[in-house]
Formats: structure tokens, C-alpha cells, sequence
């Protein structure tokens, strides 16, 4: 994912080929190499294609309207990622009290202006620096997306089979999405300016690096046994826990939350919005999943579609099982988590599990999220969305899942998948923690009781989000 070429002949040529490749083999991912090995192969071949002179002489060849297929195809599942954050700010606003409402959606408003932002100015050259920049750990192609080179954006180097700029757009959507994930488990009592400095260096820095080490062709894609991330457990959705994780013990828990060695439930203000929160989710994976198979191949899109539902669909289901046993009472927000908790687990291995793995592996997931919700409430970590479990913990579970059921597994590879979480979930703890400690200790992180107290709205917005329900300034 380099800027623009600026000799798209021999870039459209490579575009053609890759885009063919694409729709070559109807076989199942299964049964198929990884993606990054086939767009390889097919880049190894592009040389013996011949030119196009101009686009119009693409635009008549018979590959250009694969071209346009997967062009298509990513954009609509770039669409479908931006639904993703006003889930996100559903989810979070359902399960968190009124009084917070704003401050939540405000949050969830400017965390994805944050992230196109910095990924624009150096977040996509920080992750996808190219052959001529990247290192083990760190590469960087430089500032900016190519504003002042070739604005054609044709294609592009790591993935040519559609444009240079849908490859930006789409990358981008992801990026937000780590600190979208830290927003919910810090809610209703850290202050806004310092979270949004914690977002812009969380989004801009960690998220891009640690992508870098797998996506971008880094030490994890480069072990003797390459560590696997399909579409992110580990490289966003576990980046986002820890972090999340981090923020949580260095904010504290919510006032009330924990007393006298007992924990008092605060429950969030509406259950119709954390439900339509998680249907746009469940939604937006469609696109998350679908989309990162970087193409339209019609055979391996439809797999990672039915695998993502299926495993979703079992998480919801096992963890209301599990929350009825559990709790005596079949808890909505659990089930509605555990269906969380199925796609993130699916998401390292949508391209390579059957339709009964990917059951497996969201039944596992939704069980394992009810227990890590009661136990980090045990450890009084106050998570009041489940993020660190939901995104964390399932996402290690999801990683790991690669090795035990997916084409790839072997003990080798499931100690690849194991490295490779654990490389990234410190790297993200430890610089999240930094990062939120050294706020702590400048301008302050945590609101003042009086005002969380009295609701960040308030306190932070001068503003509420039911006024004709609630006494203003009360």
C-alpha cells in the first residue's frame, strides 16, 4: 500500500493479473493457500503481462471489469466498516447510565475523525511502509497519502487488484476501531481532553505499528512459522483490549461500583440500543471479514460471510446458555456480547475454518466472555461494555483457534498464533498504560466525583442527551 504510481502501465498490468488470480480457483479457503501467498505468486507473474498503453486500452480489456468487481466489492465493505462506529456508539451508550449519554457519542463521533486523520498523515505509510522501508518492528514511507504525487491512484502496490485509494479507505475504517474498542471500558468517569490525546497517539502510533509487524510484512510474517491474523483478533480487536485493559486499572473503577467487598450491578439506560448497536456490529463484519479477503473472489468471500454469521450466531447462543446457567437468568447484555465475542473469535481464521469450526469456535468464544466478565468484576476492574473481554480475551481465543482448527494448525503454527498475541497484546498494554499514566500525572485523567457524579454530560458538554426526561443542572 504504497502512494500512487506514477507509471500506472506497469501498475495496471499487475492490477489485471492479481484481479484474474482472484477469480481463478473456485476452491475454499481450506483447501487454498493463504491470500498474501497467492497475491505473491500472482505479482511474480505480472512481469510477463503486457502493458496497457493508457486506461482508456485498460478500461476495453477483458480485465477490467474483474478490476471494477473487487473495486466494488471493497468499497462496499468499507461501507459497511464505517457502519461499525455507530455500533460501537449504540453499544456503549445502551449499556452505560443516561447521564453520559453525550460524552459517550461525542467520544465515538471523534474518535473516527481522529483516526482517517492520523492515518492519513502517517498511520497507512507507518503500516504498510513497503519492501523499501520496512523492518522487523518498525517501517515508515513518510508523511501523507500521496497528496502532492499522481492523484490518478489507480492501484496500488500491496494490493493491486483495486485502487490505491480504496486500499487507504478501507485500511483506515480499521484504524479507529482500537480506540473505539478502549472508549467503552473507560466510560463514565474519564475526562475527554486527555482521552482524546490518549486516541490520537493510541490510533496514530501503536494501532499502525503493531499492524506493521504482520500486515506489513514485519518479524510476526516473517517468522520461521508466520503468525496468522486473518482480519484482526490480535491486530486490532486485541490491540483495542489491551488498551483497554490498561486504561481501566490506571482510571479505577466507577464510584459505587465496589463496596464493602461486594459489587453493585450499574446498569446501562437502554437495551434497545445496545441490541441495535450489536445488529449493526453483527452487520459491519460482513464487510470487516468480507472485505478482507481483498478481492470479490466469489467462492472464499461467501466462506468467510458464512463462517463470520455461524460463529456469531453460536456465540450469542452459548453465551445466553451459559448466562441462564451462570447467573440463573438469561442475561441480554451477556447474549448480546457473546455474539460480539463469536466474531472477534472468528475473525483471525475467517478464511480458513469449515462451518463446524467456525461453530466451535464461537460457542467457545461466547462461553468464554460470561466468565471473563465475572471475573475481571471479581478483580473490581470496572469494564462497564465488556470490552476486555469481548475484544481482549476473545480475541487471544480467536488467534489461538488458527492452530487448533484452521487449515494451518499444527503445533507449530499454534505456537506462532501464541507469540504473536502475546508480542501484541504487551506491546499495546504497556503503551497504553504509559500513555495513560504520563495523562495521569499531567492534566489529570479522571473526572472530579461531583461530576461523575452528576453525569459527564454536564460536566464535560454543558449539554444532555434526554433533557425533556431529566431536570437540567439538578
Amino acid at each position: 500500500m504504497k502512494s500512487p504510481s506514477k507509471s500506472p502501465g506497469g501498475l495496471l498490468k499487475l492490477a489485471v493479473v492479481l484481479a484474474l488470480a482472484a477469480f481463478a480457483s473456485p476452491s475454499f479457503a481450506q483447501d487454498a493457500a493463504p491470500a498474501a501467498e497467492a497475491v505473491a505468486a500472482a505479482a511474480e507473474t505480472a512481469a510477463e503481462a503486457p502493458p496497457f498503453a493508457d486506461l482508456a486500452a485498460f478500461a476495453e480489456s477483458p480485465g477490467y471489469a474483474l478490476f471494477t468487481a473487487n473495486n466494488l466489492w471493497m468499497m462496499l465493505a468499507t461501507g459497511l466498516v464505517f457502519i461499525m462506529h455507530l455500533g460501537f456508539a449504540t453499544v456503549e451508550t445502551g449499556l452505560t447510565r443516561s447521564k453520559n449519554t453525550v460524552n459517550i457519542l461525542f467520544k465515538n463521533t471523534i474518535i473516527p475523525c481522529i483516526g482517517l486523520l492520523t492515518y492519513a498523515l502517517m498511520g497507512f505509510n507507518l503500516m504498510y511502509p513497503g519492501a523499501d522501508y520496512a523492518g522487523k518492528f518498525f517501517g515508515f514511507a513518510g508523511f501523507g497519502i500521496g497528496f502532492s504525487d499522481d492523484v490518478s491512484g489507480l492501484t496500488s502496490v500491496y494490493n493491486a487488484g483495486y485502487t490505491y485509494w480504496t486500499d487507504f479507505l478501507f485500511q483506515g475504517m480499521f484504524a479507529a476501531t482500537a480506540a473505539t474498542i478502549v472508549s467503552g471500558a473507560v466510560a463514565e468517569r474519564i475526562k475527554l481532553a486527555p482521552f482524546i490525546i490518549f486516541s490520537t497517539l493510541f490510533v496514530g502510533i501503536c494501532y499502525p505499528m503493531t499492524g506493521m509487524w504482520q500486515w506489513g510484512g514485519g518479524f510476526l510474517k516473517t517468522m520461521e512459522t508466520p503468525f496468522y491474523d486473518f482480519a484482526g483478533s490480535t491486530l486490532v480487536h486485541l490491540v483495542g483490549g489491551a488498551g483497554a485493559l490498561a486504561g481501566v486499572i490506571v482510571l479505577g473503577p466507577r464510584l459505587g461500583k465496589y463496596k464493602d467487598g461486594r459489587m453493585f450491578p450499574m446498569l446501562g439506560h437502554s437495551m434497545p440500543l445496545a441490541t441495535i448497536g450489536v445488529f449493526l456490529l453483527w452487520l459491519g463484519w460482513f464487510g470487516f471479514n468480507g472485505g478482507s479477503v481483498l478481492s470479490a473472489n466469489p467462492a472464499l468471500t461467501s466462506l468467510v460471510l458464512v463462517t463470520t454469521c455461524l460463529a456469531a450466531a453460536a456465540g450469542g447462543f452459548s453465551a445466553a446458555m451459559a448466562s441462564w446457567v451462570v447467573i440463573k437468568k438469561p442475561d441480554l447484555s451477556m447474549t448480546l456480547n457473546g455474539i460480539l465475542a463469536g466474531l472477534v473469535g472468528i475473525t483471525a481464521g475467517a478464511d480458513q475454518m469449515s462451518p463446524f469450526s467456525s461453530i466451535l469456535i464461537g460457542a467457545i468464544a461466547g462461553v468464554i466472555v460470561v466468565f471473563s466478565v465475572l471475573f475481571f468484576d471479581k478483580l473490581k476492574l470496572d469494564d462497564p461494555v465488556g470490552a476486555i473481554s469481548v475484544h481482549g480475551v476473545c480475541g487471544v481465543w480467536g488467534t489461538l483457534a488458527v492452530g487448533i482448527f484452521g487449515a494451518l494448525a499444527s503445533g507449530a503454527q499454534f505456537m506462532a498464533q501464541l507469540k504473536g498475541a502475546l508480542a501484541v497484546g504487551l506491546f499495546a498494554f504497556v503503551f497504553a498504560f504509559v500513555v495513560f499514566y504520563v495523562l495521569k500525572l499531567t492534566m489529570g485523567l479522571r473526572v472530579s466525583a461531583e461530576e461523575e457524579t452528576e453525569g459527564l454530560d454536564i460536566g464535560e458538554h454543558g449539554n444532555e442527551a434526554y433533557p425533556d426526561f431529566t431536570i437540567a443542572h439538578k
